[in-house]
């Protein structure tokens, strides 16, 4: 990988949050190296595919958004998801940073500019927070959960899996809506996008659409280089694993 540079460490955190519920005991948990042996998925896709409807994203970034998502669902969270939305905050605010995938047509919906946090900086965000007040954005991996109307409009709620770095989501009401700030031409004035309270903030043209076909049980992957994240979730470690096995098992394919 050319830009996810810190060691994968082979054990997963017992912290790893199933669900809202108990975590799960790391015991039982597969070691990371045989977990794509073991999914049950109707889609066996691959990062590359997916890398070919977005030419314009990071490759790794990908891989490790799938290689996460794919480490959730074989502990029982959001099975039947058939979407992921991934956000690469390590981009300026100014430039498409959100793809929308449609994992069983294998097809790109959105590329779209999205909005981060007043508290994680300025046109590239490089602060991140799970608590509440800080108006930062968080990292990690979510599940959507349900639609409703709130004082933004039509938003969606994400539920955090990752403990310590995004689980406080729904209580600080960090959820994907439409905002009138999130506009290309005034950023583009300003040096930056408007900022949110922590939000994924999306243009008000599309977030509707974007939120429909995210909702109910699929997958939201944000993703920056920061050490702390990458090196102590389970789930960012369980993601590396997977693609470093991946990774290894195409270079000895490729030497045969």
């Amino acid at each position: 990988m050319t830009r996810i540079l810190l060691p994968v460490i082979l054990l997963i955190s017992s912290c790893f949050k199933v669900v809202i519920a108990a975590p799960a005991d790391a015991a039982t948990l597969p070691a990371p190296s045989n977990l794509l042996a073991h999914a049950d998925v109707e889609y066996r896709l691959s990062a590359e595919s997916l890398d070919r409807l977005a030419p314009d994203a990071d490759p790794d970034v990908i891989a490790l958004g799938l290689a996460t998502m794919q480490c959730a669902q074989l502990h029982g969270v959001g099975e039947d998801a058939q979407r992921l939305a991934i956000i690469d905050y390590s981009r300026s605010s100014l430039t498409p940073r959100l793809w929308v995938f449609d994992l069983t047509r294998n097809e790109l919906l959105y590329r779209e500019v999205v909005a981060h946090g007043q508290g994680s900086g300025g046109d590239v965000p490089d602060r991140f927070s799970n608590q509440e007040g800080s108006h930062a954005s968080s990292l990690g991996l979510f599940v959507t959960r349900q639609t409703y109307e709130g004082k933004n409009g039509y938003s969606l709620r994400m539920d955090g899996l990752e403990p310590g770095f995004n689980d406080a989501a729904m209580s600080r009401a960090i959820v994907m809506h439409g905002a009138d700030y999130v506009d290309p031409a005034i950023g583009e004035r300003q040096g930056r996008l408007g900022r949110s309270w922590g939000c994924p903030a999306l243009r008000p043209e599309i977030a509707g659409d974007v939120i429909d076909v995210l909702k109910d049980g699929q997958f939201v992957f944000s993703y920056y280089p920061e050490r702390d994240w990458l090196m102590h979730s389970a789930l960012a470690q369980c993601g590396l694993a997977t693609v470093e096995r991946e990774n290894a098992d195409a270079r000895f394919l490729s030497s045969r």
